[in-house]
């Protein structure tokens, strides 16, 4: 398992994202971004609006993605205990 956190991801804090693929982790990640938009947090919105502007056609959004995907491919795989979910 592998971890990301919301920062590593193009978002604003330290939430942490675990999952065995990159596949796993993003929806957790999309989730507590959507999430902190809708309570209006001026990071995430900042972070938000400035990936917006970096994904502006189909193709930038996948480049973004494999880049990310890359990250986490890099990462070590590390043993959590159940007590060590990711919040999403």
């Amino acid at each position: 398992m592998k971890t990301m956190s919301c920062l590593e991801l193009g978002g604003a804090c330290d939430v942490q994202f675990r999952g065995n693929s990159f596949d796993e982790l993003a929806p957790q990640s999309k989730k507590h971004g959507i999430e902190m938009v809708q309570k209006g947090d001026p990071a995430h919105l900042e972070a938000m609006n400035k990936m917006q502007g970096l994904m502006s056609t189909p193709d930038q959004v996948n480049e973004w993605m494999n880049q990310k995907r890359k990250k986490f491919d890099a990462l070590p795989d590390v043993e959590y205990g159940s007590s060590l979910n990711s919040q999403y």
